[in-house]
């Protein structure tokens, strides 16, 4: 019986493995990939997001040393940032591919979770019926 597991999971392994380089091939995924990688490249936005981690970092110091004042300051100038980063074209585009991405990762999910369900429920459906049901 182990051996039978065996060979079903290298199975599953083999279908596995060929979807995921199917998927990497997509033009969604693909286009996904090279926005992401020009948003870690640019410059700008990288330095805009450690000004922004470095504003909230002391808006944290700022309330732990109880200094509203100073920290509403912080807060202020990390949100201005935060604003200015999400307007960003760049980022924009980004986060329209990621959802483009997200949705393909969900309809697959969903497709592959309904063929499971109905492989279960047909190779399980005499263990459902009713026993007077059954020959």
């Amino acid at each position: 019986m182990e051996r039978e597991e065996f060979a079903m999971d290298d199975e599953v392994q083999r279908a596995l493995d060929h979807l995921l380089a199917m998927l990497d091939k997509s033009e969604i995924i693909q286009e996904y990939k090279k926005i992401e990688a020009k948003v870690q490249d640019h410059q700008g936005l990288v330095a805009m997001t450690d000004e922004i981690k470095e504003y909230q970092k002391q808006a944290v110091k700022f309330a732990h040393y109880g200094k509203p004042e100073a920290e509403k300051q912080a807060i202020k100038k990390a949100d201005e940032l935060t604003a200015a980063f999400d307007d960003h074209p760049l980022v924009i585009r980004y986060r329209e591919k990621l959802i483009e991405a997200n949705d393909l990762l969900q309809h697959l999910t969903h497709l592959l979770e309904s063929q499971v369900n109905l492989q279960l429920a047909l190779t399980y459906e005499d263990l459902w019926k009713p026993s007077e049901l059954k020959d």
